[in-house]
């Protein structure tokens, strides 16, 4: 094992189904970031919605994955310093990075995340985050940020759950104008359109989903399309490199569908997705749409299951490139905190 390790200090604020699950990740790979990488994670804060604690000589993040898996508060932390919220966390430690996994809001601005967000680049503090809101609000702001005070800022869990789907658009797809994204990057949907076209009512098929833990509180944020209409404003801004907002997006959820047209489309040789696809209309303008879609059983995101994620880029030098992931956890979700953290250091 590598004895000379760089020793990254880690604040997350965040502990639900990505952050617990990352403390568990932290605790599962720390012999093998040593030695594949010579890296040293060590959580000195963290945060949930009940309070936060923080030691500079490191937090056990297996004991707090398993505090969150109990349903407890990492406040109830044994021997830890106390902070009131995960903002004044960040000015009760000194660490190198913040890992921002607090609940995704597309109204009120964002908050918390945004806060967090701008204060740790503003405190020279990288920044990793799976949260879709702030980079919908304010991804130029915050990459401005992140260059004024040289850090970086990683966001590649913000899209497609653990499918890389940022990293091929702007590592692999380097010197190629993308002409078009189709994407298919939210479960729910895809669980639920599968439930009706089996034969489910929709009461039915919305009681199955939340027995699945995938269907929120309030649906209306998948059903409605927002969750893949801020997805796709993400992939437009950090791929085509187009500046576009939510309002951009023309949206329409899954709501109206009634059972029998999906049925009939299975019948027909076709399967209904609700498909986020970016079509460029210049160098600089792009038309975006979020609907639920029929498609060939033959096309790629067609071929989906309720579990699967995918996108297809449509270049002009490098063809047309597709990818998915099957995911029915969401550990790969909470695993793209640590391959933005190995992007950054290693």
């Amino acid at each position: 094992m590598t004895t000379d390790l760089k020793t990254v200090r880690i604040v997350l604020i965040g502990l639900g189904n990505l952050g617990r699950r990352f403390c568990a990740i932290l605790a599962e790979k720390e012999a093998h970031l040593a030695e594949r990488y010579g890296l040293r994670l060590i959580l000195v804060g963290a945060a949930d919605s009940r309070g936060a604690v923080h030691d500079r000589h490191g937090l056990d993040p297996a004991c707090i994955a398993r505090i969150k898996q109990a349903g407890g508060s990492v406040a109830d932390y044994p021997g830890a310093r106390r902070s009131v919220s995960g903002l004044d966390l960040l000015g009760d430690v000194n660490a190198d990075l913040l890992c921002e996994a607090s609940p995704v809001n597309l109204s009120d601005e964002a908050e918390p995340g945004l806060t967090h967000v701008r204060t740790a680049l503003t405190r020279g503090m990288h920044v990793v985050t799976p949260n879709k809101g702030p980079l919908v609000l304010a991804y130029r702001e915050l990459h401005a940020l992140a260059r004024a005070h040289h850090v970086q800022l990683r966001f590649d869990g913000t899209v497609a759950g653990g499918l890389p789907a940022l990293n091929i658009g702007t590592r692999d797809l380097r010197g190629a104008t993308v002409h078009r994204i189709e994407a298919v990057p939210n479960l729910t949907t895809g669980f639920v359109m599968d439930q009706l076209a089996q034969g489910a009512s929709w009461e039915t098929a919305l009681a199955r989903a939340r027995a699945e833990g995938t269907l929120e509180a309030d649906p209306s944020f998948d059903l409605d399309g927002w969750d893949a209409a801020a997805k796709l404003v993400i992939l437009v801004n950090a791929i085509m490199e187009i500046p576009v907002q939510l309002a951009d997006v023309e949206r329409t959820g899954i709501t109206h569908l009634r059972p029998e047209d999906l049925r009939a489309a299975r019948r027909a040789g076709q399967t209904y997705k609700l498909l986020a696809s970016a079509e460029r209309t210049s160098s600089r303008a792009v038309s975006l749409r979020v609907a639920p879609v029929p498609l060939p059983d033959d096309h790629f995101l067609a071929r989906l299951n309720h579990r699967a994620m995918g996108i297809i880029y449509y270049t002009d030098i490098y063809g047309t490139l597709m990818a998915a992931i099957d995911e029915p956890t969401p550990v790969p979700s909470a695993a793209t905190m640590l391959r933005d953290i190995l992007d950054i250091y290693a």
